[in-house]
Formats: structure tokens, sequence, C-alpha cells
């Protein structure tokens, strides 16, 4: 094998260890914004674990968190939860930093 070809494997097999922790982290970030979601709703045990399911669910609508955002925004307005967009948002980004830490600590067991 030469030095190229090696170099070329090298940059796919991060590649697909940067896509594999996007994707989980992704997951568990949206799993943690949906329990922090449904204790703001009031939600509780096996209902906030359902929520969080949701909110899961509903980033599979289209690329990117808008859809994840929309969920919450939505949930909020109907529930009258206090929560600016810019809150929501920072959580999120907070959470994304959190599951990526979490993600990346399992992947190194």
């Amino acid at each position: 094998m030469s030095t190229f070809d090696k170099r070329e494997k090298a940059y796919e097999s991060k590649f697909v260890h940067d896509e594999e922790l996007k994707f989980k982290s992704t997951a568990r970030r949206n799993k943690l914004i949906g329990r922090w979601a449904a204790e703001k709703l009031g939600l509780s045990g096996s209902e906030a674990e359902h929520y969080a399911k949701g909110v899961v669910l509903a980033d599979l609508e289209e690329p990117g968190e808008e859809d994840v955002f929309r969920k919450i925004r939505g949930d909020f307005d109907d529930k009258g939860v206090d929560q600016s967009d810019h809150q929501i948002r920072r959580t999120m980004a907070e959470l994304m930093a959190e599951a990526i830490g979490q993600v990346e600590a399992e992947m190194k067991e």
C-alpha cells in the first residue's frame, strides 16, 4: 500500500468517525433537550421520556435542527411556557456540547 493509499484510508476513517460522532451527538442532544423541555412543560416520569423520544423523532422531518426547535417552540407556546427563542437555542447549543462530550467518552471506552 502506497503512502497515498494509507493517507486516503486515514482520511476516510476520520470522516466515518466524525459522521458517527455527529449523528450520535445530535441524537443525544435531542434527547437531552427533550428532557429539558419536558421539565419546563411540567412532565415527569414516563411522560417526560415519551416527550423526549418525540423530540428525537421530530429531528427526522428535515435536515438541520430547525424541526426540533419548532417542535419545542410550538409546545411551549401551546402550554404557555415562558422561554424565549434565544433561551431555547442557547440550551440546544449547551446540550450539544454536553452530548458531544458524553458520546466521545463512550466512544473511547
